[in-house]
């Protein structure tokens, strides 16, 4: 435990914070797996339904602090990519 008064609030204050990063990665997880799931499928309407989902939850887990912004864009950017490219079409082809 800690010996200092500030240091115990800051320690008091991290549990209820780690709860709230820790759910927030989950549910990025969540929505990430089930976007590479229709990606593994071949759905592509609804992977396109999910990209909007994915890139606010990314972008609030960057904003509130679990992910820093380059990883959130990267996280985005990769999924964005997938769902793209499924099934080799292309549409400017």
């Amino acid at each position: 435990m800690a010996n200092i008064k500030s240091a115990a609030k800051r320690a008091r204050q991290n549990i209820p914070r780690k709860k709230h990063n820790l759910m927030r990665k989950k549910a990025l997880k969540q929505v990430t797996n089930e976007l590479r799931n229709h990606v593994a499928t071949g759905n592509k309407e609804a992977a396109q339904q999910l990209l909007p989902q994915l890139a606010k939850m990314a972008d609030k887990a960057a904003s509130h602090g679990p992910f820093h912004k380059n990883k959130a864009s990267r996280i985005k950017s990769r999924m964005a990519k997938k769902v793209h490219n499924m099934q080799g079409k292309r549409d400017d082809d």
